[in-house]
């Protein structure tokens, strides 16, 4: 009878343990690596195959729709998620670098050498070593704009640890692709606030602009999600201090031609700062990656795209997950205890 009980338990427990398995909800952990505290969520089992988000310039690991997240969970991924060093809750514990932005973006117009406090290579050693801490071998990765850029210089220090790359929105930093406008630029460029209501106010301005044509964003709603980034974190300074790091990098064209990573580059054709070219040429400099291009889709996870996103995104993922060699430090599964 006790045998009975335990098997009805199991099968109609089911359905919330499944729930509870992509609970996006649980606890912002904390790596303390040499240069950084990295502050991430970890979503799904430890024995899933790993699959690392890395999120584009100044944002937060909040910043990856929730929805998305549980679907990329529930497609047998331990989702991981975390705040890139100088925005969010993560820290670059050293002294920061004196640095102008507007004279590097100067020298940068000029094409001239731009100093930055650190690199795009950097960075991706940080998701590296947040990797490590957690005692995972190999990984998915998938990276958005900046984020993307992360994740091409991940692959290239540790190719035998990233099993697939998907790029989402990102570019190859060669000379010659379209460059976004002036006025968004500008809005870019705009990092100091009196308050917390013009930042707000800033930032809503941006996401306006970063947003697709087709879709008529409410004003509400973009200060809503601005006063969720700000009242979570703001560190202008640091956010300056990536743009720094995108300016400095070079054409990544001859590390992209040397991946032989499985990547899929997934763009918009309404991307207002990275127009659809760099991601079609981005493609072309991964050997057999494949290119999947969103009429219409911008540069922000906007309610109306998150559909095809996850079209584009899931069927790859799923032909690349493997179920074997991820357990953390183990050359084996772990046994099913009941």
């Amino acid at each position: 009878m006790r045998v009975l009980f335990l098997l009805a338990a199991l099968l109609f427990g089911l359905p919330s343990f499944a729930a509870s398995r992509c609970d996006v909800a649980v606890a912002t952990q904390r790596v303390d690596l040499p240069q950084v505290s990295l502050a991430y969520q970890s979503i799904g089992r430890d024995s899933d195959p790993a699959l690392l988000l890395v999120m584009g310039l100044g944002g937060q690991l909040i910043h990856w729709p929730d929805e998305v997240v549980v679907a990329l969970c529930r497609q047998g991924f331990r989702v991981i998620r975390y705040d890139n060093r100088d925005v969010g809750l993560s820290t670059w514990r050293q002294a920061p670098a004196s640095a102008n932005l507007t004279f590097e973006a100067l020298r940068y117009k000029l094409g001239l050498p731009v100093a930055a406090p650190y690199s795009l290579s950097d960075m991706a050693a940080d998701g590296l070593g947040l990797m490590d801490a957690l005692q995972v071998r190999q990984f998915h990765v998938l990276g958005v704009s900046m984020g993307g850029m992360v994740a091409q210089h991940m692959a290239a220090l540790a190719p035998q640890r990233v099993e697939s790359l998907t790029l989402i929105m990102s570019s190859s930093g060669a000379e010659g692709l379209p460059a976004p406008t002036a006025a968004l630029v500008q809005l870019l460029s705009r990092r100091s606030a009196p308050n917390r209501a013009v930042a707000l106010e800033q930032q809503a301005d941006l996401l306006a602009a970063l947003g697709s044509p087709q879709v008529a964003d409410e004003r509400a709603e973009l200060l809503q999600q601005a006063a969720q980034s700000y009242d979570r974190a703001f560190n202008p300074q640091g956010v300056e201090r990536q743009i720094m790091a995108i300016l400095a990098e070079p054409s990544r064209v001859a590390l992209l031609n040397q991946l032989r990573v499985p990547t899929l580059v997934v763009h918009g054709t309404a991307d207002p700062l990275l127009p659809v070219m760099h991601g079609v040429h981005l493609a072309a400099h991964i050997r057999g990656s494949q290119l999947a291009l969103i009429p219409g889709l911008a540069h922000r996870f906007q309610e109306a795209f998150k559909a095809p996103l996850l079209a584009a995104v899931l069927p790859y993922l799923k032909r690349h997950r493997q179920d074997t060699g991820h357990w953390a430090g183990l050359e084996t599964p772990p046994p099913l205890l009941l």
